[in-house]
C-alpha cells in the first residue's frame, strides 16, 4: 500500500540521484580536461596512465548512476500511480511527486551518454 510518506522517500531518493549523476558527469568533465593537460603538457607515461584510470572510473559511474535513477523513476511512477487509484490527488507531495518525474524525464532526453 502506498503512502505519502512512501512518496516523499521515492522523490527524495529520485533527487538524490539527480544530484549524484550531475556530480559525475562534472567529474568527468573535470578529469577529461586534467588528462588532456597532462598529455599536451608530456607528463610521465605512468602518472599519465593513473589519471586515465581515474577517468575510466567517473566515466563507469554515469551508467550506473543513469540506472539507479531509471529504477527509482519506476518506483515513483508506480507509487505515484498507486496513491492516484486509492484517491489521493491532491496535495503539496503529490505535485511534487509530477514536477520530480518530469525533470528527471526531461534529464533522460536532454542528456548524452558517456
Amino acid at each position: 500500500m502506498a503512502t505519502l510518506r512512501n512518496l516523499k522517500i521515492k522523490i527524495s531518493t529520485c533527487k538524490r540521484i539527480v544530484k549524484e549523476l550531475h556530480s559525475y558527469e562534472k567529474e568527468v568533465e573535470t578529469e577529461s580536461a586534467k588528462t588532456a593537460d597532462m598529455k599536451a603538457k608530456g607528463a610521465d607515461p605512468y602518472d599519465l596512465k593513473q589519471q586515465e584510470n581515474v577517468l575510466g572510473e567517473s566515466r563507469m559511474m554515469v551508467p550506473d548512476c543513469r540506472k539507479r535513477l531509471e529504477a527509482a523513476l519506476s518506483d515513483l511512477k508506480g507509487t505515484l500511480v498507486q496513491l492516484e487509484e486509492s484517491g489521493e490527488k491532491e496535495g503539496s507531495e503529490i505535485d511534487d511527486a509530477r514536477s520530480t518525474i518530469t525533470d528527471v524525464e526531461q534529464i533522460f532526453q536532454s542528456s548524452d551518454v558517456y
